[in-house]
């Protein structure tokens, strides 16, 4: 699929597009996806116009901001990793059920949209 372009067809997909965060997330939302599940180890605090939840990939990251993250992933260092993965498909099925994730509730909501060049 091209950069933008809707799904057309069920199955797998793969989406042509930049690595840039909030690029590729407005990409994502443009193909009518639904929720973006983006993980971070520094806490970007981008939201897309789809909810986008924010997974931290460290206890550090999600205690110092709490405002941002939506589930703490850290958490496989110290507990079993089968509760880990059960709270974490618990938490994308309520948000897909509703549950707003903090850049709804923040109100933060961005697009980017891709040109030809460099893009910052």
């Amino acid at each position: 699929m091209n950069y933008g372009e809707k799904l057309r067809k069920t199955g797998l997909s793969l989406l042509e597009g930049p690595g840039n965060d909030l690029v590729a997330a407005s990409n994502l939302a443009s193909a009518d996806c639904q929720l973006v599940l983006f993980t971070t180890g520094r806490g970007t605090p981008f939201g897309s116009y789809v909810p986008t939840m924010k997974v931290a990939t460290n206890n550090e990251i999600f205690q110092a901001k709490p405002h941002w993250m939506d589930f703490n992933a850290g958490r496989l260092l110290n507990e079993d990793k089968e509760r880990v993965l059960t709270d974490f498909i618990a938490k994308i099925i309520a948000v897909a059920s509703g549950e707003e994730t903090r850049n709804e509730e923040n109100n933060f909501r961005e697009i980017a949209i891709f040109k030809n060049g460099v893009t910052l």
